[in-house]
């Protein structure tokens, strides 16, 4: 075995970790029953405890955004939180649907559930503080991954990502897409059936023919003929992904500098 793999296996243990120790969070889907019209703007890193909360949120409501990676260091996207919103914090949300705009974890979840969940806010959400003191802990075993930024070419177009928040292979697509300033999409694929919740390789084993209840779940099975969580579409290229390891090398190979 390659000495890469071997040490993308490592990594992706390592993720592993995070989403055991995030008990769940950001992997099931209750969808909201009406899409947004245009898509969130989220500026966020990935290694930052707060912003995962968010994303978590984005997963659980089978919400969509436009990812703005704002590493330390990266001075591609973090002068426009500046400029929007009037200093650099993070996570910060743009809905361009109400002309909102908001700091802070807490308060974004709660908008997220009360403008388009339109249901009552879980009770795993209403202990925010202790969600926020467990994502802390949860990014240990990242040992600083997606936190800081590298030199890279910037994109003419956005990349998009098929994703959701407790994955421990996209964990490190988004790690890798944050630490080079990429912007992209995220298209949530959170779990909604008992289907999605075996592996890829398992349901083409036993020739389950799977049918997706989630629009993005449906989407991907259209255009890669299976679900299979991470998946890259990048307008820039024409390429289109799946498995992690092949996506960051990819990645690495395209934009770094």
């Amino acid at each position: 075995m390659a000495t890469g793999s071997i040490a993308h296996n490592l990594d992706v243990a390592r993720s592993l970790l995070t989403t055991a120790m995030r008990s769940g969070m950001g992997v099931a889907t209750s969808p909201v029953d009406a899409r947004p019209q245009w898509l969130f703007e989220l500026y966020e890193f990935e290694g930052c405890p707060y912003c995962r909360l968010v994303r978590e949120a984005l997963t659980e409501l089978d919400l969509d955004a436009t990812i703005y990676p704002c590493p330390k260091g990266g001075e591609r996207f973090r002068p426009r939180v500046a400029d929007l919103g009037g200093r650099t914090q993070f996570p910060f949300l743009v809905d361009p649907n109400t002309g909102e705009r908001m700091f802070e974890s807490a308060d974004i979840v709660r908008y997220l559930f009360g403008n388009y969940g339109h249901r009552p806010l879980p009770w795993h959400w209403r202990a925010m503080e202790f969600q926020q003191f467990g994502s802390g802990l949860a990014g240990v075993p990242r040992l600083g991954a997606g936190i800081r930024a590298v030199p890279a070419k910037a994109p003419e177009l956005p990349l998009e990502l098929y994703s959701f928040e407790a994955s421990p292979f996209a964990r490190v697509v988004r790690e890798r897409l944050c630490e080079l300033e990429l912007p992209y999409v995220l298209r949530s694929c959170g779990r909604s059936t008992a289907a999605d919740w075996l592996p890829p390789a398992l349901r083409d084993a036993m020739r389950w023919q799977h049918e997706p209840q989630t629009l993005n779940r449906r989407t991907l099975k259209e255009r890669a003929g299976r679900v299979s969580i991470p998946y890259l579409v990048d307008p820039n290229t024409g390429t289109e992904l799946g498995d992690s390891a092949r996506i960051v090398e990819y990645l690495d190979a395209t934009y770094r500098l």
